[in-house]
């Protein structure tokens, strides 16, 4: 018989399942980022224990496998100065002429509908480091962005 007619198994040819790929570089979060990552971790593992059919716990146990890492290796960033953007800033900026209040945060924490970036997203990452008052360029646009104020995140 023909190879090509042959059939092992069905394993055989499934698609590959990957893990979850993690961001590169340091996995900086805010207090609030690393409690969302905790009960993350605990929801899944309640899923996964009330999951009696065997794919769908190898879903879950993918994504467990994903957050487990992000919490074990999630540092708490340091507080940034008084009135300078770092990780856990709301910062009010003008851009365009228009206002808009943004909190940076760690990435996995991130939710760009409610303004809430990833320090690693462009236009936070040009804001790290500035200071109320200052003028920061975004990718290459004739207006600058004026940082009107800068304040921790409130709890």
């Amino acid at each position: 018989m023909s190879v090509a007619f042959r059939r092992d198994s069905d394993e055989e040819h499934k698609e590959p399942k990957f893990e979850i790929p993690l961001a590169s570089g340091p996995n900086l979060v805010t207090a609030r980022g690393l409690a969302l990552i905790e009960a993350k971790v605990t929801e899944l593992e309640g899923a996964i224990a009330a999951e009696a059919a065997e794919e769908p716990r190898e879903v879950l146990k993918r994504e467990l496998r994903y957050w487990n890492t992000r919490r074990t290796t999630a540092e708490i960033a340091p507080p940034p100065e008084d009135g300078v953007v770092g990780i856990g800033s709301r910062v009010r900026i003008r851009l365009a002429g228009k206002e808009r209040v943004i909190d940076v945060v760690g990435n996995d924490e991130a939710d760009p509908h409610a303004d809430r970036l990833a320090f690693s997203a462009p236009l936070a990452n040009v804001l790290l480091g500035a200071e109320a008052g200052e003028r920061v360029d975004f990718n290459g646009r004739p207006e600058s962005i004026e940082i009107l104020e800068v304040s921790a995140i409130p709890d």
